[in-house]
């Protein structure tokens, strides 16, 4: 699973995606065989699979576009790490470790009997990972937020898609601090819609969400300085994949605590989100190697708007239900928009372009 050299057909960029897919779901069919013993068990566990996988790939197109965003900045060798190592880690730490991790803190057992619990015991599992689900939206919203504020507080960004929206928040940019204000006052705001333990717990994980960005950014800020200094070559790497990884796992969380709806075994959810999890992948090497954020100025926008919208969702969620389907639908929508955006710009471009040749003649 190395990252390519050079660009290549569509469908060859997702050719680990389709093994890995048919793999999850044969395995997926034999769990659903293994524990009910039934033709009609078995459809069903692999179409919670599929449907699992779907949700993945809906709720991460902005994760991929924002992951080629850093990569293309990185060294071949990072970019290698991250889509090996860092798959691994996405897959097997965010969709098994991370919910097996909530279950050992918020029930205070061992990681083997967690392990215990998810197989013998799943509806008590998907309890306990409920319950952790206001501290997670906090922490993981606060997060995505900041991600998301970074991108359109910039002012050096010069490209512009909604313009009335994004040149204010350029010119505000240069106001120290200014998305950390808006951020604590929204953990305020919503806070105050809590009451009792629960108010409590929000700002604490929020707080928590909001330390967590800044760290990322300092120490791999300076992890990237001390790195440049020793070696050319690693330039770019660790610091980037730190953020990467952290960024990664944010996204992840709604999918993780969502996919409990569909299914409280914890092994049919790592199936189905691992799946959608190597679609990600694939679509980031894509995205880097054919260049497309470049030739479509405003779909890298659509994402960080996508990331804004899946933050305040976070955030509302720690107030009402809102289900999974709209989130992914709602961040593709997006991303769809600034696509057909683009396209209109560059073929305006081009008329433009044959315009000024024709005049010249």
């Amino acid at each position: 699973m190395t990252a390519p050299s050079r660009p290549q057909s569509a469908i060859g960029y997702f050719k680990w995606a389709f093994i890995v897919t048919a793999f999850g779901l044969l395995l997926g069919a034999w769990l659903g065989w293994q524990s009910t013993g039934t033709i009609g068990g078995m459809a069903t566990v692999f179409f919670i699979c599929a449907v699992l996988a779907v949700l993945e790939i809906s709720l991460s197109f902005d994760n991929a576009i924002v992951n080629a965003n850093k990569l293309k900045d990185m060294t071949p060798v990072w970019q290698h790490r991250f889509l090996t190592w860092g798959i691994v880690i996405a897959v097997f730490g965010m969709r098994i470790v991370f919910p097996l991790l909530i279950v050992v803190i918020a029930a205070k057992i061992g990681p083997i009997e967690a392990i215990v619990l998810a197989a013998r015991e799943p509806g008590e599992y998907a309890r306990i990972m409920n319950e952790a689900h206001l501290p997670i939206a906090a922490f993981g919203g606060t997060f995505l937020m900041m991600v998301g504020l970074t991108y359109f507080f910039d002012h050096e960004k010069d490209v512009h898609w909604i313009a009335a929206i994004e040149k204010r928040m350029a010119r505000y940019a240069t106001i120290k601090g200014v998305e950390i204000a808006f951020v604590l006052i929204l953990i305020l705001v919503f806070s105050n819609l809590l009451e009792g333990e629960a108010a409590d717990t929000f700002v604490y994980s929020a707080i928590y969400g909001l330390l967590t960005f800044l760290a990322v950014e300092v120490v791999g800020g300076m992890l990237d300085a001390s790195q440049q200094t020793m070696s050319a070559a690693a330039k770019g790497g660790l610091g980037a994949f730190i953020y990467l990884e952290v960024l990664d796992a944010s996204f992840s969380f709604d999918g993780v605590i969502g996919a409990f709806a569909l299914t409280q075994n914890l092994f049919i959810i790592a199936i189905g989100l691992g799946i959608g999890a190597m679609y990600v992948r694939s679509m980031t090497i894509m995205l880097v190697d054919k260049g497309t954020l470049a030739e479509y100025r405003y779909l890298e926008h659509g994402a960080f708007y996508a990331i804004l919208i899946l933050s305040v969702i976070m955030y509302c969620q720690t107030l009402v239900h809102i289900p999974e389907v709209i989130t992914g639908l709602g961040g593709a929508a997006l991303i769809g928009i600034s696509l057909w955006s683009s396209i209109r710009y560059n073929r305006k471009e081009k008329a433009e372009g044959r315009e000024q040749a024709v005049e010249n003649v």
